[in-house]
């Protein structure tokens, strides 16, 4: 995966409007499934558990594959650009202890996979207004700057691979 620079304003526009469809739709599917279940199959007891959860389970699986098959929709680049990176950098992070010996050792594939990881970060922070924990970043920033010139490495994150995560 690739960086890419993204237009914060366009990004959380369509984020939410996403999300406020995405609502409406299981809302409404569900409420729709359900009632027409409730209606065709009443039950004496008056219990309709059972409907509306299979409502709930048939507007899910339906809102699921719609947004799939809208994935590659121009208006959803944005969105599903994050939810990638979001994708990528959980990836490295479940990998994150490996990766920090490694490049305490000067394993160049592990200080690559630390850089693109900080500045996506950095990035998907940013884009969410989530700048609280950027002093622990900076830090760990810091230091991998350290192993890099101690190690006399040249890290380009545009040459990122996921691939390289599995020798660790």
């Amino acid at each position: 995966m690739k960086l890419k620079q993204i237009d914060k304003q366009l990004y959380r526009s369509r984020l939410n409007i996403v999300i406020v469809a995405c609502i409406a739709s299981l809302a409404v599917l569900s409420l729709a499934i359900s009632q027409t279940l409730i209606l065709l199959f009443p039950s004496e007891t008056g219990s309709h558990f059972h409907w509306n959860l299979l409502g709930v389970i048939v507007s899910a699986i339906a809102l699921v594959t719609a947004l799939l098959k809208l994935k590659a929709h121009p208006k959803m680049y944005e969105v599903v650009y994050v939810w990638e990176l979001k994708q990528a950098l959980n990836l490295i992070y479940r990998k994150n202890k490996k990766l920090l010996a490694a490049a305490e050792q000067g394993n160049s594939d592990a200080m690559l996979a630390l850089q693109f990881s900080y500045d996506g970060s950095r990035q998907l922070w940013k884009l969410d207004d989530n700048t609280i924990t950027m002093d622990s970043l900076n830090t760990a920033q810091a230091q991998l700057d350290k192993w890099v010139e101690q190690y006399s490495v040249e890290l380009d994150v545009s040459n990122y691979q996921s691939d390289i995560l599995k020798s660790f």
